[in-house]
């Protein structure tokens, strides 16, 4: 028999998973808009809808202030956008496994790639909304931040903070069904006390310090300044979401690592 070279075995598994992953995503992309006669354009229709409302709202008739001269639907939607990706793919990999149980229970399945293509397919329709988003500054303020360069840096980071969560409530609610709506509820709260709708400044005092403790504040603050001003991004900032993420990732892996061997039984 010809010997086996060291490596081979593992390049052809990674190239499997790719392909699987691939066809997870894609799958999950089209299912958002099954039956659906424009498809994936409804995925730039929905942020659309969000930002002219949101001018509406806000900018017609309540007639906010801009912060810093920048439109407010516009501050809205650049905020919105990290929270956007952040909560769909959380939310959605809760019950993830629970779709694919079939492929879990039938095959040799890797389960863990089921969040990551939860996160890759909401990373397709957040790719649209952030152009949407790049678009309408250009048009209403006549120009480009230059260090939207570094943008996918703090998308990236975000990815992994959202599957490390992903991984736990995805698992959690394997055993305990009640883990999506508990999550949902826990969700409105984090979206709350997370600065979108309003400044920094504006959060009450005594609770500014708890910020710190928020990753999502990190990664709202970076993405509007990076999106709607020509400031380059706090470096301090960009460490401790890197921390919270990392965190989160090895945590969330291990967790479900330890919780996938019951999975074959409950599923």
């Amino acid at each position: 028999m010809p010997r086996r070279v060291p490596g081979t075995l593992f390049l052809r598994n990674l190239v499997q998973r790719r392909s699987l992953l691939f066809q997870l995503v894609r799958r999950d992309f089209q299912q958002r808009f099954v039956g659906s006669a424009m498809g994936w354009i409804w995925g730039l229709i929905h942020p659309l809808v969000l930002l002219l409302s949101w001018w509406f709202v806000f900018g017609v008739c309540l007639n906010q202030p801009a912060p810093q001269g920048i439109p407010y639907a516009l501050f809205i939607f650049a905020g919105m956008l990290p929270w956007l990706l952040f909560s769909d793919t959380v939310q959605r990999s809760a019950s993830s496994l629970l779709d694919q149980s079939n492929l879990i229970t039938k095959t040799v399945f890797p389960a863990e790639i089921v969040p990551v293509s939860v996160f890759l397919s909401s990373l397709v329709s957040h790719g649209l909304a952030l152009a949407l988003m790049i678009a309408a500054y250009a048009v209403t303020r006549n120009q480009i931040s230059i260090f939207l360069i570094v943008l996918p840096v703090y998308t990236f980071l975000i990815g992994l903070l959202a599957i490390g969560l992903g991984w736990i409530v995805a698992s959690l609610h394997v055993f305990l069904r009640d883990t999506a709506q508990v999550l949902s509820v826990l969700l409105t709260f984090w979206f709350w006390f997370t600065p979108i709708f309003f400044t920094k400044s504006t959060f009450p005092k005594p609770l500014q310090p708890f910020l710190k403790a928020n990753p999502m504040f990190f990664a709202v603050d970076a993405y509007r300044g990076l999106l709607l001003t020509s400031n380059w991004p706090s470096l301090e900032d960009l460490v401790m979401l890197a921390l919270y993420a990392t965190a989160a990732f090895v945590v969330g892996g291990l967790f479900f690592r330890y919780m996938k061997r019951g999975f074959a039984d409950v599923l």
